[in-house]
């Protein structure tokens, strides 16, 4: 199946059952904002369950915050978000439509990439055990000349990112033929920026209103707390605050579902280092950030860093954890060395000491940071998109059915175990309420006794529901049940009063926990 055949299924199934819907639907809907459904909502809390007990639980010197959405805009001019925040766009004249000017370049490269994996795969094949990877990359014609053209791109489009060279952006687009993916035209106007922050007014009347913004990131919520968090927490360096959170960005080429949003949300972690150390400890937070990522267990081979060409004006190292998504390798999470940059910004444009007194060291000093931040909704998006399946089942009369399911990690399924009774007969649909309510105060739990079995275990199937119980007339009998896997489909007689412990080491988010 094409890879954006699989993208629309994930769309299409994601409203189908209930996890993400157009926001305003109604009303036709509102670009690039959407709105999370019933198991959405709780895939998504499962996400910031997982992300911020391994980094507060897990870590006795880090702590966290919710700070507010709107700051005083002083802080804006103070981060550089007024004066630096902004893409590089640039219009197709033929189809009126308007893409960032980097990522048509980043698309570039990616299909020149494409091309090299695709030769390297077709050998892969051709040989077997036998294929030297390295060997083949270093001497195979097509592959030397495909990489040729990417390092030479890369090193162009680096320098003109880095000097902020709108011009040279565009004739890289005119150099190599790039066209615009609705018109297939190659009539672009000139680069321009464009700043992503939405401002609004604060105040009772217009005439007495302050501009203010909508935060364009968390972080500065944690920065402009820096001491209020390290003075009445008692926190010595090395610590971390983290924080989740709404943000708001006027992506003007805002797409591919929910991977690019208005309004998103962040699950970000600053963590003050003393200077000179930062680079270390950039090293540590990579590796640490990388297996929580792979603790999932969605295969390491679909993760990779990648380091930026172009870096921040406050950074002195970062790199992206990407994932293969059915669009290419896009970034899900960046780890950031950002030195003492917004902390010395902050005192400079607020006139206070933002300093930490080092006892060790005898000194004061602006401490230096290393970020990790991740998106929520990216993430919501990579999950999906790694659990979603399809596959062909036999039935009992010779045909074939397709099954559609969503193997989410048991930690994160919306729902935990659906409870069915085989018939709405016989007392089997009081017991199983009974079930549910006693286990409703430890899982989500869902009572399902519409339609035939078969149809009830496709249902949660699409769900990616985890676990089914099934009673049967064996039931009243000897007090037992069917326990029913959805990845496997096998199927395990157990006793009731044992439900809770099965399913609790299965779901319990603390085993994954242990993996970090």
């Amino acid at each position: 199946m094409a890879q954006d055949d699989v993208f629309k299924k994930l769309v299409a199934h994601c409203k189908e059952y209930g996890y993400v819907f157009p926001s305003s639907e109604i009303y036709d809907g509102l670009s690039a904002v959407y709105d999370y459904g019933q198991y959405g909502v709780e895939l998504k809390n499962n996400i910031k369950k997982y992300w911020w007990e391994s980094m507060v639980l897990l870590h006795e010197n880090i702590v966290g915050l919710d700070s507010a959405i709107f700051m005083h805009p002083t802080i804006w001019k103070a981060s550089g978000h007024v004066d630096a925040f902004n893409d590089p766009l640039i219009d197709n004249k033929d189809s009126k439509k308007r893409y960032r000017a980097d990522v048509l370049i980043e698309e570039q490269l990616a299909k020149i990439d494409d091309k090299i994996t695709k030769e390297v795969e077709k050998a892969k094949e051709r040989f077997g055990a036998s294929f030297d990877e390295k060997k083949f990359r270093e001497t195979n014609p097509r592959v030397v000349a495909n990489q040729a053209k990417y390092d030479e791109l890369n090193a162009r489009f680096s320098k003109a990112l880095n000097s902020s060279d709108l011009s040279e952006l565009r004739q890289i687009i005119i150099d190599n033929e790039i066209v615009c993916p609705i018109s297939g035209s190659r009539n672009w106007t000139e680069v321009r920026q464009f700043n992503l922050m939405f401002s609004t007014e604060m105040g009772s009347t217009l005439e007495g209103s302050n501009k203010i913004y909508l935060r364009p990131e968390t972080a500065q919520g944690i920065f402009v707390n820096f001491l209020n968090v390290q003075k009445t927490g008692r926190m010595k360096i090395p610590f971390g605050i983290a924080q989740i959170g709404k943000a708001f960005r006027n992506e003007i080429v805002a797409r591919q579902f929910i991977f690019r949003m208005r309004e998103f949300e962040q699950m970000e972690m600053q963590y003050f280092v003393r200077p000179g150390t930062e680079l270390e400890w950039f090293a540590v937070w990579k590796d640490a950030r990388m297996k929580w990522h792979q603790a999932l267990g969605f295969g390491e081979e679909n993760y990779r860093f990648h380091d930026h060409t172009k870096l921040a004006h406050y950074a002195n190292a970062a790199t992206d954890i990407e994932y293969r998504f059915p669009f290419g390798f896009k970034e899900v999470e960046g780890i950031h060395s950002r030195t003492d940059y917004d902390l010395s910004q902050h005192q400079q444009y607020s006139g206070k000491k933002l300093q930490y007194f080092d006892p060790e060291k005898g000194e004061s000093y602006i401490p230096y940071v290393i970020e990790t931040s991740i998106g929520v909704d990216r993430m919501f998006l990579q999950v999906i998109a790694a659990a979603y399946g399809e596959e062909n089942i036999k039935k009992d009369d010779g045909t074939s059915d397709i099954r559609v399911v969503l193997r989410l990690p048991s930690f994160l399924a919306p729902v935990k175990l659906a409870v069915m009774p085989l018939v709405k007969k016989d007392g089997l649909p009081e017991i199983a309420e009974k079930i549910v309510h006693d286990l409703k105060f430890d899982f989500n739990c869902q009572y399902d006794d519409k339609d035939s079995i078969g149809r009830r275990y496709r249902r949660q199937d699409a769900i990616g529901t985890p676990y089914c119980i099934t009673i049967d007339h064996q039931t009243i009998d000897d007090q037992t049940v069917t326990i029913r896997y959805r990845d496997s489909m096998e199927q395990e007689r157990v006793n009731i009063s044992g439900l809770k412990d099965i399913i609790f080491e299965k779901v319990s988010i603390g085993t994954l926990l242990k993996k970090l």
